[in-house]
Parts: C-alpha cells; sequence; structure tokens
C-alpha cells in the first residue's frame, strides 16, 4: 500500500491554469491584499475561507502546525482565539514568533505570513467570547485544551458540570481563554501557473513600510 501511494505522488500531476498574478494588479498593503483575496475566496465559495495553519515553536526549537479559524481582521494583523494553556497558547508564551500558511486549492492560490503574536485587550475578548454560541462558551470551560483525558466520558461530565453551574445565567469568559492578533512583518502571495511558473509576491516590513518584490517559482 506504502509503494502504491508513493507511485500515486511521483506520478499524479495538476497543472495551474486560472489566473495570474503581478505586481501592478496588487495592493500596496498586504492585508488589504489578503482581503482582497479573502473576498474573492468567499465569492468562489471556497468551503472554508477562514481556515489557517497556525506554526508555533516551542523552547527547544520543535515546530508544531494547526489549523486555526482567523475571526477578525485589523489593520495591524490577523484575530484568531484559543485557550491560553494550550499547546499552541504555552509555545507562543514562550516564542511570540509564528507563521501562517493559507491554502484555496479551489483559487490555486496560498498565502505565507510571518510575524509576532499578540495577546489582544481583556474587552475584546469578552465581547468576542459574548457573541459565541451558548455551547461553544460552555465547550470552553469544560476543556483543558492539549491535556490529557482519561476518556470522552470525562469530557462530557465536565460539560453538562457547568451547564449546570451557569443553568440560567450568562457564561463568562475563562480567564484562560481569549484572543491573539498576528502581527505580520512578511507575507507570500503565491499564485498557481502553468508549468509550475507560479507567480509569487512578497512584501516585507521594512523601518514600518512594506516593500514588495516578486519570487522566482
Amino acid at each position: 500500500m506504502i509503494e502504491e501511494v508513493s507511485n500515486y505522488l511521483n506520478e499524479v500531476r495538476h497543472d495551474f491554469s486560472k489566473q495570474k498574478l503581478d505586481e501592478a494588479s496588487v495592493k500596496d498593503n498586504p492585508i488589504e491584499q489578503y482581503a482582497k483575496w479573502f473576498e474573492e475566496a468567499v465569492g468562489s465559495q471556497v468551503p472554508d475561507p477562514k481556515a489557517m495553519t497556525l506554526s508555533t515553536v516551542n523552547r527547544d526549537g520543535v515546530p508544531s502546525s494547526r489549523v486555526v479559524y482567523t475571526r477578525g481582521l485589523k489593520k495591524d494583523g490577523l484575530v484568531f482565539y484559543t485557550n491560553y494553556n494550550s499547546q499552541k497558547g504555552i509555545e507562543l508564551r514562550e516564542n511570540p514568533h509564528a507563521s501562517i500558511n493559507i491554502f484555496w486549492s479551489e483559487l490555486e492560490r496560498q498565502i505565507r505570513i510571518n510575524g509576532v503574536v499578540e495577546k489582544l485587550s481583556e474587552k475584546e475578548s469578552d465581547e468576542y467570547f459574548a457573541s459565541r454560541p451558548r455551547e461553544s462558551q460552555i465547550g470552553a470551560w469544560a476543556s483543558d485544551q492539549s491535556a490529557q483525558l482519561a476518556d470522552r466520558t470525562e469530557l462530557e461530565e465536565k460539560v453538562k458540570q457547568y451547564e449546570k453551574e451557569f443553568e440560567g445565567k450568562e457564561v463568562p469568559r475563562p480567564k484562560n481563554w481569549g484572543g491573539y492578533i498576528f502581527k505580520p512583518d512578511y507575507f507570500e502571495f503565491w499564485q498557481g501557473r502553468p508549468s509550475r511558473l507560479h507567480d509569487r509576491i512578497a512584501y516585507e516590513l521594512i523601518d514600518k513600510s512594506w516593500s514588495k518584490k516578486r519570487l522566482s517559482p
């Protein structure tokens, strides 16, 4: 089976031909360019345009990646929420430098982002938490994200415990749960092109100004 899969990976080819990307067509600010591409992804009915792969690095230099949802966009970065005591939360405390990868295969597009992650204010985290479905609010209390569970029943019992505790009340935000803003210093927009001659436009933040350039595929 391993050999069959390996053969498939080596033999199956996909050529890219849908669109192009050049220096004249992109925005001067990469966050605005991300917003443009995101709107196009939504308009093209990409199944899950909010999904992005967030990579962190622990104190020993070991990387770890997982998919999270973009939950907001600001002039200086992308917003996401999580448990501060999760693996990614711990690693971000140890090393705030991180990277993001977004791949929209339907549009043959990829976005790579490097930057530094900072916590949002408690007010912003409170406001977002209050907007979540009640079931998700209870889940934030019940889940010690990334911690080991004896079994599924343990988690379900904790959900029942917090449902009872907050019955008839608003669910407050747990202090160990909240938002981050990913502040980028590097963006790369990749557009698939025929014969693997892809378009790559990179932005680098230099002295608080964005500089853009074309990269070889």
